[in-house]
């Protein structure tokens, strides 16, 4: 998908976080870098466990200490290091210039609060709006983001709202001080398929609108198909490959980019056609494999992946399509190898 990007809003360089637990280091995220550009939406695609939350948490500035540590890293949030912000910035910032959707919006929402009250308080707290005047934008919102009367739903509680619509009100919430940039972490979970339709058409009518770039985090690259203009593939804490979103689907080069594809049902395969699942589990964040963490269920690895990390590189010469891996792989030598298998 082609778009007319601007400067960066966001430039995550070099992120690390560790989890410190009684067993051992969790390492969460190991040396994330991406930019995320003025009007675009930029997929952050991996399974559970590849840090894809931890990276977005970390930019927030919310992970739960002693614990858990931003060890390095930076991230400009227009130019300025959201990591090394104080305590009071970060509470002006948040909200105001950058917001985040979390996964599951029933635990996400206060229950003994009304959804009006919820909307109003970022407004009064960082536009500075008078109680009516807030409420009155609350109403609005409600409104732009699909929820029929909405003004007349601001004195209901988060229970008498369906899941789609919930998570319609934490965009809401969201977006109501129209922030630089909006991180939605699984915004599709736990919605059926219609729901999970509506609400990626709603951010992207948004994305359009309000020129606000957008993070979304899933776990399938069918979510943000349609959606995203650039996507990063995240793997045991580090992105192993990244691009445009049409180059990533026509031409994945990284094996485990390929399977996460091969995983997803098609309409242009037969109807009996087989998923490919990858086989094997993502590795222990706390006892990661020597070389790429990826190894042990790739088809197609060599001596040298166990014996050193593979570096970042540009795939063809492309400085816009990046992968880690040390075998040129492509699509029709990935499916090749499953059949073999």
């Amino acid at each position: 998908m082609a778009t007319e990007t601007g400067q960066p809003v966001l430039e995550i360089k070099d992120l690390v976080t560790r989890f410190y637990t009684a067993d051992g280091v969790v390492k969460a995220v190991d040396g994330v870098s991406y930019n995320v550009r003025e009007g675009e939406i930029v997929g952050v695609v991996g399974e559970s466990g590849s840090g894809k939350s931890v990276t977005a948490l970390s930019v927030m500035r919310l992970i739960p200490p002693p614990g858990g540590r931003i060890e390095q890293g930076e991230a400009l949030l227009d130019g300025e290091d959201m990591l090394k912000m104080s305590n009071e910035r970060v509470l002006e910032v948040r909200g105001a210039k950058i917001a985040m959707i979390f996964q599951e919006p029933m635990t996400s929402l206060n229950p003994v609060l009304t959804i009006g009250r919820q909307l109003t308080e970022a407004l009064e707290t960082h536009l500075e709006m008078n109680r009516a005047a807030a409420a009155t934008r609350a109403g609005e919102l409600l409104e732009m983001v699909g929820i029929p009367d909405g003004r007349n739903r601001l004195n209901d509680y988060p229970h008498q709202f369906s899941g789609g619509m919930r998570q319609r009100v934490m965009i809401a919430m969201g977006l109501s001080c129209e922030p630089r940039l909006l991180i939605a972490d699984e915004p599709t979970t736990a919605l059926d398929v219609t729901i999970q339709a509506q609400i990626l058409e709603l951010m992207q009518r948004l994305n359009q609108e309000l020129g606000t770039a957008v993070i979304i985090i899933t776990h399938n690259l069918g979510v943000v198909a349609r959606y995203a203009h650039w996507i990063n593939v995240m793997y045991a804490g580090r992105i192993v490959e990244s691009g445009p979103a049409e180059t990533i689907f026509k031409n994945p080069r990284h094996p485990y980019t390929i399977g996460l594809l091969a995983s997803v049902p098609r309409l242009d395969e037969p109807r009996r056609a087989k998923l490919e699942p990858i086989e094997g589990m993502p590795p222990d964040l706390m006892n990661l494999p020597g070389g790429c963490s990826f190894r042990p269920r790739c088809p197609f690895a060599i001596d040298r992946c166990a014996e050193e990390y593979p570096p970042f590189e540009p795939v063809d010469g492309s400085i816009d399509h990046m992968k880690a891996c040390w075998v040129d792989v492509t699509t029709a030598g990935m499916h090749a190898a499953g059949s073999a298998n």
